[in-house]
C-alpha cells in the first residue's frame, strides 16, 4: 500500500481545455491519481483569470465590512425557496453545530420564466446582490461562468480516467447541472470551534479559491493534512455522487476548515453537481458497496434512492434547519 501523500498534488488542467490528446490523456492519468489517492488536488491552468479573482475578492471584503444589517438586506430568508442571500456568522450548522463563518450563497441566475423556478423547484431562482456592492453582481457572475467551464474540462478528465469518452458526464448527468456558489468570511476571531467542521460535499466536484490566510485540512489514512493556498491555483475536490458512481474508487475525503492566522479568512467554493433530477447509479462495472462504517458521519452516499436533488435537499435541511421548515412543503 502506498504512504499516503503530505501535500495535494498539483496537476496543470489547461490539457483539458485545448485539443491534443495525448496530453489531455496524461492530464487525466494524473487526476485519476488523486482522486484514488485522497480526492483532492490542486488545480492550475484553469479559466478563471486573476483579475477576476480579484474582484471577487475586493468586492467580497467590500460586502463583509458593512454593518450587519446592511448585510441583512439580503438575507437568505429574503430569498424564498432558491435558498440565496446572506446568513451571519453561526447560522449554518455543520454536523448540528454552528459554523464560525458568515456567507452568501448564490446559484445558477433563473427567471420566472424558467420550467424549474415555475414549478417550485428548491433551490433554483434568482439571486440576491447587495445595493450597497454594485461590483459584486459582476465579479460573481464571471467567476461562475469560468468555473462551470473549467468544471466541465476536469470532468471530461475524470471521465478519461475512469476509461470512459469524455462527454460521458456531460451527456449523462451534467447537461443542465446543478451550479452552487459559496462566498464565505471566517471572521478573525479568538473563539473556539471550527469555521467548518468535518464534512464532505454532495456533490460531483468543488472548485475552490481562496484567499492567502489559509485554515483549509483534509484528512487522509494517518491524519489531518494542511491545504495551503497556492497562488492562482484551485483546491479540487470529489463529492458524494463520484463516490457512489464508482462505488467508492474515486472517494469523497473529509475536510474542514480552522482560520488561525489572525486574519479575516475568504474563501470561495463552486459547486459543480448533476442535474436535480438525476438519478446516480454505479457506472458500468462499478458495484455498490457499503461504507458507512468508514464515513465520518457513518451514512453511506452508496444507501440513497431517489434523484440527486433528493440528497441535496436532505443534507442542505440539516445546514439551514430553520430555513428548511419554512420553505420544503
Amino acid at each position: 500500500m502506498a504512504e499516503p501523500p503530505e501535500h495535494l498534488p498539483v496537476i496543470d488542467v489547461s490539457p483539458l481545455l485545448g485539443r491534443d490528446e495525448r496530453a489531455r490523456a496524461r492530464t487525466a492519468e494524473e487526476i485519476g491519481a488523486a482522486c484514488r489517492s485522497l480526492g483532492f488536488f490542486y488545480a492550475t491552468g484553469h479559466s478563471i483569470a486573476p483579475t477576476i479573482l480579484d474582484q471577487l475578492d475586493g468586492a467580497s471584503r467590500t460586502f463583509f465590512a458593512l454593518p450587519e444589517a446592511e448585510k441583512m438586506k439580503i438575507a437568505m430568508s429574503r430569498g424564498g425557496r432558491a435558498w440565496r442571500g446572506f446568513f451571519p456568522v453561526g447560522g449554518e450548522l455543520t454536523s448540528g453545530k454552528p459554523d464560525i463563518k458568515e456567507g452568501v450563497y448564490f446559484g445558477e441566475e433563473l427567471g420566472l420564466d424558467d420550467q424549474r423556478v415555475k414549478s417550485g423547484l428548491v433551490l433554483h431562482g434568482a439571486n440576491l446582490f447587495p445595493e450597497a456592492v454594485p461590483e459584486l453582481k459582476p465579479a460573481v457572475t464571471a467567476f461562475m461562468r469560468e468555473a462551470e467551464r473549467s468544471a466541465h474540462a476536469i470532468m471530461e478528465g475524470v471521465a478519461l480516467s475512469l476509461g470512459l469518452d469524455a462527454q460521458y458526464f456531460r451527456r449523462a448527468y451534467t447537461d443542465r447541472p446543478t451550479l452552487l456558489f459559496r462566498v464565505f468570511h471566517y471572521p478573525a476571531s479568538t473563539h473556539e470551534g471550527w469555521g467548518v467542521g468535518e464534512h464532505t460535499d454532495y456533490g460531483l466536484l468543488t472548485l475552490l479559491a481562496q484567499d492567502a490566510n489559509g485554515g483549509l485540512e483534509v484528512k487522509t489514512r494517518d491524519g489531518w493534512i494542511n491545504a495551503p493556498p497556492i497562488p492562482d491555483a484551485l483546491v479540487c475536490n470529489i463529492g458524494d455522487m463520484l463516490d457512489r458512481l464508482t462505488s467508492g474508487l474515486y472517494r469523497s475525503t473529509p475536510h474542514r476548515v480552522l482560520n488561525t492566522s489572525g486574519r479575516s479568512r475568504l474563501s470561495f467554493p463552486f459547486f459543480f453537481d448533476p442535474g436535480f433530477d438525476a438519478r446516480i447509479v454505479p457506472l458500468p462495472g462499478h458495484d455498490a458497496r457499503e461504507d458507512s462504517d468508514e464515513r465520518w458521519d457513518k451514512a453511506s452516499v452508496h444507501a440513497f434512492s431517489g434523484t440527486y436533488g433528493d440528497y441535496l435537499m436532505s443534507k442542505v435541511s440539516k445546514v439551514f434547519p430553520d430555513l428548511a421548515s419554512q420553505q420544503i412543503r
